[in-house]
């Protein structure tokens, strides 16, 4: 399948390109910057296409047969840039990959969407993420939205939680295996229409994915 990685130079992004290819995919890496190619052709990125979430990105979809959105606009950044590509950049990817003909397409949401009032200190990015989410359920597309938790560099543990909501957040998760569970919903029909929040946890990523 070839697909379109949206923000793929983010760190679960990278990593969703490599696993991608790992499995027999096609990864089309979209940037905004050029100079970031090199590095993800060497993780089997088969295309880059250069395209800002601010400006137009519809010549990125060309024959793409699925779409990963797993864009964000950093910790780092304001509201400003939260609204403009975790909110308006994830709705104008939906509508484009709708207009395009695209109909698989892979959110990569954030844990705590259910209810963003729960929060203070990133309510604004939970609001967006929600917001973006329901937009993709009210689309035509056959979706699966991931919302894992808090992130951890360490090695891909290969085992995790997953539930619609999970009531009891004591784990974390690591990039890696939100990578490995991007990349293993993309042609599992059964997770199509879904949405999950996931941890590590106890349960091998496959068998997890079969269950949903």
């Amino acid at each position: 399948m070839r697909v379109l990685v949206v923000g793929a130079n983010g760190q679960v992004a990278r990593l969703t390109v490599r696993e991608l290819a790992e499995r027999g995919h096609e990864p089309v890496a979209m940037v905004r910057n050029e100079n970031q190619g090199e590095g993800l052709k060497r993780l089997g990125a088969k295309k880059i296409v250069i395209a800002d979430l601010e400006a137009d990105i519809t010549h990125a979809f060309k024959d793409v047969d699925a779409v990963i959105f797993a864009a964000g606009s950093g910790g780092k950044t304001g509201a400003d840039k939260t609204i403009l590509v975790d909110l308006w950049g994830a709705m104008k990817t939906v509508d484009t990959a709708m207009n395009k003909g695209i109909k698989r397409f892979v959110m990569l949401s954030s844990m705590g969407t259910v209810d963003p009032d729960k929060s203070d200190r990133i309510r604004h990015y939970l609001v967006a993420k929600k917001v973006a989410d329901d937009y993709l359920k009210n689309s035509s597309l056959s979706y699966t939205i991931v919302r894992p938790g808090s992130l951890t560099t360490d090695e891909a543990k290969g085992l995790i939680k997953l539930e619609e909501e999970i009531q009891v957040r004591d784990n974390t998760i690591t990039r890696e295996d939100v990578a490995k569970v991007l990349a293993g919903v993309l042609d599992r029909k059964n997770t199509y229409q879904k949405t999950f929040e996931i941890l590590n946890g106890s349960m091998p990523i496959d068998e997890a994915l079969d269950s949903v």
